[in-house]
């Protein structure tokens, strides 16, 4: 279950700089109880330095913008907000990763909507 994501929205957001997209992932993931990451068996991304990283976004269509390249072939899956805190968070404690929250490419990501 997510929102309609509508093409300036998603253009407008990728844009943020990081603290503006970590608050909009913020109130979104509240809202509608649950993110989105991408998947092929495993979800895990590398950092610059080799850390694992899990990668996040609020919405499918910011993780399937990524979906290129090393993700080719990936899928977006949502995780529930439950699920996250009741299993994930531990998971990623125990396993020393950290959280990539909405990554965004570094070149400008391309449509996947018409604007509105």
């Amino acid at each position: 279950m997510t929102w309609n994501l509508n093409g300036k929205e998603f253009e407008s957001v990728v844009q943020l700089p990081p603290q503006k997209r970590y608050e909009y992932f913020i109130k979104k993931v509240a809202d509608w109880r649950g993110m989105w990451s991408l998947w092929n068996e495993g979800v895990l991304m590398g950092d610059k330095n080799g850390d694992e990283m899990v990668p996040v976004w609020p919405h499918p269509l910011f993780a399937e913008a990524l979906a290129v390249g090393d993700w080719l072939g990936y899928t977006s899956k949502r995780i529930t907000l439950d699920d996250w805190l009741t299993r994930w968070t531990a998971g990623i404690e125990q396993d020393h990763w950290a959280v990539a929250v909405f990554p965004v490419p570094k070149a400008k990501p391309q449509r996947l909507l018409h604007s509105d």
